[in-house]
């Protein structure tokens, strides 16, 4: 018999802007528990983002997670022997946290000096529809799109 499913813990709004996917956000930024480091960097590419734009960075911030956020995967499902790569929509949880963690990964994978500025140019492409964190979410579509024909093997 299965186990139950875990319950969702509750994330505190950040202190700054009061916003709670900031703060998931801020989490995934974060390495070995150094909290005030991760909001440190988040808070001053956000800083750089009202800069740079003349806008609200909050709004910069959502519209870049809007962008890289898949409608739909590729999951695999096996039948009969063969493993099939099924197109399968993406729960709005699940799309948020994949949206996040791109954004993270390939900002950490930039080029530029000092990560608080790798932040904030991911998240100014992102926001524009290009960089790396938005050319993945392409590739996930992409990759869905071509494997349509199994789309009936759904459970």
């Amino acid at each position: 018999m299965r186990r139950r499913r875990a319950e969702k813990r509750i994330t505190l709004p950040d202190p700054k802007f009061g916003d709670i996917v900031l703060t998931k956000f801020m989490n995934k930024v974060m390495l070995q528990g150094k909290k005030s480091t991760a909001e440190k960097i988040v808070y001053g590419a956000l800083a750089n983002i009202e800069v740079k734009t003349k806008k609200s960075p909050l709004e910069t911030f959502h519209a870049a997670l809007a962008n890289v956020k898949p409608e739909m995967e590729v999951r695999s499902r096996r039948v009969g022997g063969a493993t099939y790569q099924v197109p399968m929509e993406v729960r709005a949880d699940r799309a948020q946290s994949l949206a996040i963690r791109w954004l993270v990964d390939y900002a950490r994978n930039r080029s530029e000096k000092t990560m608080t500025d790798k932040l904030t140019n991911e998240l100014m492409d992102a926001a524009a529809g290009r960089g790396n964190a938005f050319k993945k979410k392409e590739d996930v579509h992409k990759m869905a799109e071509a494997n349509r024909a199994f789309a009936h093997y759904r459970w």
